[in-house]
């Protein structure tokens, strides 16, 4: 009895470790976008509000990223010595994308700051001096 308990204990060892499921997922192709503000006028007398959002879309305007940065006053916005830098990464389908910012500044408009990266495009920096 003891042979054949050996005998099922090894085939049941021996058919679980070589029948392992593999839990490694395959890796999604991305793509990174870097985003630079900053500004290299002397704004330090304009107490307006501005706020400033980064953008992402696809070229079916599908929208991919649309994060909105604290409001700030204009005064505020770091000149060439301390730019803002943010990183995002996302999907890569395979399309052109539209990057960059959107801002609006209270009580005069919105206006944006717009680039686009490539079909093959993998990386991108895009830097904003505001003016």
């Amino acid at each position: 009895m003891n042979k054949n308990f050996t005998i099922l204990a090894a085939a049941f060892f021996l058919f679980f470790s070589s029948c392992q499921k593999s839990t490694t997922n395959p890796t999604t192709s991305t793509r990174k976008i870097q985003f630079i503000l900053y500004t290299n006028k002397d704004f330090s007398g304009n107490t307006d509000i501005i706020d400033f959002s980064l953008h992402i879309t696809n070229n079916g305007n599908k929208l991919i990223l649309d994060s909105a940065l604290a409001p700030m006053q204009i005064k505020d916005i770091p000149g060439p010595s301390k730019k803002l830098v943010f990183t995002k990464t996302v999907p890569d389908d395979g399309t052109i994308i539209t990057a960059g910012f959107n801002y609006t500044i209270r009580n005069v408009g919105m206006s944006w700051y717009l680039d686009t990266l490539g079909a093959n495009t993998k990386a991108k920096t895009i830097e904003y001096p505001f003016q």
